[in-house]
Order: C-alpha cells, then sequence, then structure tokens
C-alpha cells in the first residue's frame, strides 16, 4: 500500500496562506453551510459536514464561526449555492480540475474563463480532463499522529486503499464510498484527522519546468482567489528546486 508521495503539491501550493485566511475562511463557512442544508446539521451523521469541519478545525477557524455557519443553513434567507465543476488545462500541458460553489453561473463561468485565458491556460468542456483523475477519499494526518508502520497498521485495519508517509505527514487513500467509515475508524486511533475529504487523484503526473510552474502558480492564485472557487486539484509535479525559487 505504501509508496513515494507525489501529491505534495497537487492541491495547492504552500505558503501565503496566511495573507489569505478571511478568504479561506469564508470558503470553508459556505461549505459548511451547504453541507448542512443538505444533510443533518449534525456532524456524526453527515459526512460531508464532518469533513467540512474538519477543514475549518485545520485551518483554525473559530467555533463561533462554525456554529454561524451551521445555523445559517435553517436561515429563510439562505442563497442558492450550485456546485459546478471546471476542467481545463494550463501552463505545461497541466491538467487542472476547478471546484465551485456559487449562486451565479454566469460570472463564476466568466471569472474561470478568464482566469485560464489570461494565465497561459485554455478552460475545457466536461469531461476534458477528469477522465485522466480518480475520484477518492484522502484523509490527512500529521507526523504526529503516529510512525509510518503504525499508521499503516492502523489505515490497513481501518479499510483504507493506499498510505503514503513522508516527513509531511501521512496521506491516507480510500473509495469514495468508504471514506466516511475509514475516517471515523482511524479518530479512535489516530485522533482527529488535518482533513478528510474527497479528492481528484490523477493517475499520472507532469513535471513543469520553472516558466510554467511561475505561470501555473499565477493561475491557481488567481482561481482561489476567486469567491466561489472552493478546490483545485491539478497533475502537476514541481521539482525541489524549482519550489524552492518561487518560494
Amino acid at each position: 500500500m505504501a509508496g513515494h508521495s507525489k501529491f505534495k503539491n497537487i492541491m495547492h501550493r504552500k505558503g501565503a496562506q496566511d495573507a489569505k485566511r478571511a478568504r479561506i475562511f469564508a470558503k470553508i463557512a459556505r461549505e459548511i453551510t451547504v453541507a448542512a442544508k443538505l444533510g443533518m446539521p449534525d456532524p456524526a451523521h453527515n459526512p460531508r459536514l464532518r469533513a467540512a469541519m474538519n477543514a475549518a478545525r485545520a485551518a483554525q477557524m473559530p467555533r463561533d464561526n462554525i456554529d454561524r455557519a451551521i445555523k445559517r443553513a435553517s436561515g429563510g434567507d439562505l442563497d442558492t449555492f450550485e456546485e459546478l465543476r471546471y476542467e481545463g488545462f494550463g501552463p505545461g500541458g497541466v491538467a487542472i480540475i476547478v471546484d465551485a460553489l456559487t449562486d451565479n453561473r454566469n460570472r463564476t463561468a466568466t471569472d474561470v474563463r478568464t482566469a485560464f485565458s489570461k494565465n497561459g491556460g485554455n478552460l475545457g468542456a466536461s469531461g476534458s480532463v477528469s477522465h485522466g483523475f480518480s475520484r477518492v477519499g484522502l484523509i490527512l494526518y500529521p507526523v504526529s499522529a503516529g510512525s509510518a508502520d503504525a499508521v499503516f497498521e492502523a489505515s490497513l485495519e481501518a479499510g483504507a486503499d493506499d498510505v503514503v508517509s513522508d516527513e509531511d505527514g501521512h496521506e491516507i487513500f480510500t473509495s469514495v464510498e468508504n471514506l466516511h467509515d475509514v475516517s471515523r475508524a482511524l479518530e479512535t486511533k489516530l485522533g482527529d484527522p488535518s482533513s478528510a475529504k474527497l479528492f481528484w487523484k490523477p493517475h499520472e503526473t507532469v513535471v513543469v519546468d520553472e516558466a510554467s510552474a511561475n505561470s501555473l502558480f499565477k493561475l491557481i492564485d488567481t482561481l482561489e482567489d476567486n469567491d466561489d472557487v472552493q478546490t483545485i486539484y491539478g497533475n502537476y509535479e514541481i521539482p525541489d528546486d524549482i519550489m524552492a525559487k518561487l518560494g
């Protein structure tokens, strides 16, 4: 089950997150509200809400913010958010999937398309890149959760499909159907995870050069700055020396 991690920089670039904390909180709050509205407001019986609340805790989101987001789900003035997915290609031929929650699909589509076109990318049709990914569950734990062997054994017993451990932490992959059950089982042995959510895992990764990486990060930053964009996935892999140069 264990193997070398290729996914450290696939979901997002590390660093500069503190400056975006307010925007991150707003996006998590939106996900909490939608999850609570679509299911039960009790995270014990709502896997999506539980995952969103785990993300909130990992981002050090205040408890009051979380409670307000849950309560907002029962409010009569709640905006109707629509879940949308965009697919396209970024600099260097990188495949990118963008998940969004929006109350105005025309606005979001225009903004996402513009972000791609102005930063060396091209927005494609639905299905244009997702065939190169698998939809899986991903549970993240910090290094402090335990040794690689201990996490591997606990994950195997919990029903996980794959485990990757390195100096940055532990990545535990599951099927979509088993994400909630595996996460709950691991909590009894390893504590609360840093994150537990659905994930687009690429079948293969593309190694990008410095010029493409710089343009790619500009595209990702532009997308992350959009309030409607929730999560960005890609099949890129950036060598450590280039990551060091770009920060």
